[in-house]
């Protein structure tokens, strides 16, 4: 045996000397380091009974999701008269925020086309999965489905061209969370679209709980860091007001 294969020899031995007599810390391998924990994952914020002077209604069960897609909705609301002017492109990336079973997710989906997507949020599984099976049905598939919580719709940031809100914001539980989140997730211009029931007119067949006035609407949104760029008055029962970050 040469000397080089002799002085291999010794160094492992040596070795295999200080691994046995080592503390168990120095040769057991170390723990993952723990990383803060995740927003997700933080405690989520009591829901709340009255916003800056409003009661806040509840949510509609997915139980009732047969209201949404009635026969007399076109008639009642004028469904196309508003799409029309939210101005959708091809292409585009908007947000169906409260989307229920899909009644106007379908609709955006065909507008933004292949190269354009929509984000269907919901906080009730129920009704994703009736937006799910209407959606293959007309096989449609640049949808996604995606099960918000009460305080986080679990957008991507700045990405959107539009957030749409048709008579949803009003059961909002937390609503300076969720529009926290909303103005996060816009592009520079992105809007959000805002149709609810008028408060104002006596003539709605709605319940009062169920209705906001543009007042209330201005007041919660201008403190949430909105400000308002367009709205249109010529729908029959409801206002339908745009919104961009200040």
């Amino acid at each position: 045996m040469n000397k080089r294969r002799i002085s291999l020899a010794v160094i492992t031995c040596l070795s295999l000397i200080l691994v046995a007599a080592a503390p168990d810390e120095l040769i057991k391998p170390k723990a993952p380091t723990t990383r803060p924990a995740s927003p997700a994952t933080q405690p989520v914020p009591p829901p709340l009974t009255h916003y800056m002077g409003r009661e806040i209604a509840q949510t509609m069960h997915w139980a009732g999701a047969g209201w949404l897609t009635r026969e007399e909705r076109e008639k009642e609301e004028d469904c196309t008269t508003m799409v029309k002017h939210l101005n959708v492109q091809p292409g585009q990336t908007v947000c169906d925020l409260g989307a229920g079973n899909g009644f106007y997710t379908l609709w955006l989906a065909k507008l933004v086309g292949e190269k354009g997507r929509v984000l269907a949020v919901d906080i009730q599984p129920e009704m994703l999965e009736m937006l799910k099976q209407r959606a293959e049905r007309d096989k449609i598939s640049n949808i996604d489905l995606i099960l918000g919580t009460t305080v986080d719709p679990k957008l991507p940031e700045g990405k959107l061209d539009l957030v749409l809100m048709v008579d949803v914001y009003h059961e909002l539980s937390n609503p300076s969370e969720v529009l926290a989140a909303v103005r996060k997730s816009l592009k520079p211009h992105g809007r959000i679209a805002l149709v609810e029931y008028r408060l104002e007119d006596d003539s709605v067949p709605i319940k009062v709980l169920h209705r906001m006035s543009k007042a209330q609407i201005m007041k919660e949104y201008t403190a949430n860091g909105f400000k308002l760029v367009d709205q249109f008055d010529g729908l029959p029962w409801q206002h339908l007001m745009f919104f961009e970050r200040e």
